[in-house]
């Protein structure tokens, strides 16, 4: 028994989102906005989960960080 389930840990950066226009705080709201303009699309993500799912039963993709590459981090 075992190797029947594989993990993987995505780890998306700043991905587009309505998250700014949420936030009550005026003052944030603005950092959000101005730091959201590297933000990547949401399908990016979603990409990064399809190459994991699709890798044979011999690869275990632990750990996928997608980051804008715009990003300073």
């Amino acid at each position: 028994m075992g190797g029947d389930i594989r993990v993987t840990l995505i780890s998306p950066g700043v991905t587009e989102s309505e998250l700014a226009d949420s936030v009550s705080d005026e003052q944030s709201r603005q950092f959000m906005k101005e730091y959201c303009q590297i933000a990547i699309p949401a399908s990016a993500t979603a990409r990064s989960i399809m190459y994991a799912i699709k890798q044979s039963v011999e690869v275990d993709a632990n750990e996928i960080i997608v980051r804008p590459t715009a990003s300073p981090n």
